[in-house]
């Protein structure tokens, strides 16, 4: 059965995310059959896997990095938080329900079956796993009932690697104070120590490591020097929302309070000249050449933020004169009317920025697949992306039904029975459920004002063509000329070997493996 290593942080934001991916795509390229796992993740950025199901798309980046297809096993529990003291609670790919933090923590015990099963399924299929915890283990509040740092290291019977983040500052006393913080049989799980996104002289580093080794007898495996990758990160955490500078091509992404899936923007920042700004205020705004409205966790409450500060007015004018494109959530605010009759977010029904001719109905059951497909027919600047391919997927709460189709409900009912087809899906510990695969001509819907577009598929943007059409018709508008954007495949392929590169000559490997040896295999 597989051997296990774990990497654990002294805090949110250590590295831990990109530290897994590195270690996956270095055991990869020597050889042998690795995968993340991850008990439990936090994050508004998810995605949606073959089957229908949902997970965390830090487990998806460390997959990709494995070479293998993401899997729910590699994360089954995953919270999406809805306010400042609650999330849902998502299980093996579904939705279990909101709980509230004092609710889930009593709760979360019943899940250490779930856990267990999954990782015995990766264990099926891996030489190594790669366990990823969150935060910090010295959280001590927190040590009863935990399933995600020490606790789940003692379930799997893993060895640690703990980072810290130098970066911030006080390295040492974030390791050793954790160190302090454990019990003697968390402290003897501890094997190696990280110094991570260390900039300057190394060797400035000798003395202070030199006592940290000597006060609790365990190796420095590795001092890793800050890295430019660009990859996918942690959303609560991500430096790209401090990223204001603009570029040739300036695209403005609305970033409200519980913007979700920022990752469909991710490709327009590796073309050349182009700038993604995530933006909160009206004075941030400025004048940019296109306007993104994201997903949201809370579509009504975040359409109530904008109407509230100003942006949806900004936003509804600079739509005469640019482009503005609705994804999910954003897709949602953009129509006439949302209503939400099962109280899923706020109840009631509030009023869209009426942008597009949809009403949206918020509904109990979560729409979960992935899609493909090729555009539709367009008019106006969104032409030139009719008839190109598309991948995406889909997680939504909420049905938008055209104005127009309103009338038409027995056409309505025939398209869609043509639109999709169904099948079971099996998961392990639970009863067959059913999804849905998405198989139609149609990917965005317009307006009267051709300038304006909406759609629910996440991912839309990564292949190149697409990217690359969207951006060169921006560029014409202005008179420029833009260089084309690279595959984003195959970008993100050279970032996990670039990573792998850069942690083989700073981390031990050598010793990292020797601990892999002496661990207990299961």
């Amino acid at each position: 059965m597989a051997k296990v290593i774990m990497i654990q942080g002294t805090m949110s934001g250590a590295g831990k995310s990109f530290l897994v991916a590195g270690l996956c795509r270095i055991m990869k390229r020597d050889g042998y059959r690795v995968a993340p796992f991850k008990s439990q993740n936090m994050a508004l950025n998810s995605f949606v896997t073959e089957e229908g199901l949902e997970m965390g798309r830090a487990q998806v980046m460390q997959a990709e990095a494995a070479g293998l297809a993401p899997l729910v096993c590699m994360n089954p529990i995953l919270l999406k938080p809805t306010d400042h003291t609650g999330s849902q609670v998502i299980v093996n790919g579904l939705v279990l329900g909101n709980m509230s933090a004092r609710e889930y923590f009593s709760y979360k015990q019943r899940l250490i079956p779930d856990i267990k099963r999954a990782f015995r399924k990766l264990e099926e299929m891996a030489d190594i796993i790669v366990i990823e915890g969150a935060g910090s283990p010295a959280e001590v509040n927190l040590r009863e009932n935990d399933i995600v740092n020490m606790g789940l290291a003692e379930i799997v019977d893993a060895p640690v690697l703990l980072a810290g983040d130098i970066d911030r500052g006080g390295v040492f006393a974030q390791l050793l104070g954790t160190l302090m913080l454990l019990t003697e049989e968390e402290r003897k799980r501890v094997k190696g120590l990280i110094i991570n996104k260390f900039r300057g002289d190394r060797s400035l580093l000798d003395s202070g490591i030199e006592i940290l080794e000597e006060k609790r007898g365990i190796p420095v495996t590795g001092v890793v020097p800050y890295m430019d990758i660009q990859l996918e990160d942690e959303d609560s955490l991500t430096e790209r929302f401090g990223k204001k500078e603009k570029g040739k091509i300036d695209i403005a992404v609305i970033r409200y309070p519980r913007i979700s899936n920022f990752t469909d923007f991710n490709v327009f920042e590796q073309i050349p000249e182009v700038s993604v700004r995530y933006i909160a205020s009206i004075a941030e705004l400025g004048c940019p050449d296109m306007v993104f409205l994201p997903g949201s966790k809370n579509t009504m409450s975040d359409l109530d933020w904008m109407r509230g500060n100003g942006l949806e007015a900004a936003v509804k004018k600079m739509a005469q004169n640019i482009p503005v494109c609705g994804i999910c959530g954003g897709y949602q605010m953009m129509g006439e009317h949302i209503s939400d009759p099962e109280g899923m977010e706020n109840g009631g029904t509030m009023k869209g920025m009426g942008l597009l001719p949809v009403t949206t109905r918020l509904k109990r059951e979560k729409v979960r697949r992935q899609v493909h497909g090729t555009v539709n027919k367009m008019e106006g600047f969104f032409s030139i992306l009719s008839g190109l391919e598309f991948n995406g997927y889909e997680i939504h709460i909420g049905e938008s039904v055209r104005k127009e189709v309103l009338t038409l409900a027995a056409e309505a009912a025939s398209q869609r029975t043509s639109m999709f087809r169904t099948g079971e899906c099996p998961e392990s510990g639970h009863s067959p459920h059913r999804f849905e695969i998405f198989d139609a001509e149609a990917a965005f819907v317009t307006g009267r004002n051709k300038n304006v577009c909406g759609t629910y598929i996440h991912g839309i943007f990564d292949r190149a063509a697409i990217a690359n059409a969207l951006v060169t018709a921006l560029a014409e508008n202005k008179g420029l000329s833009i260089e084309s954007c690279i595959d984003y495949k195959d970008f993100k392929e050279k970032q996990y070997d670039k990573l792998a590169d850069i942690l083989s000559e700073y981390l031990n490997m050598e010793e990292i493996y020797g601990i892999l040896r002496e661990a207990h295999i299961r």
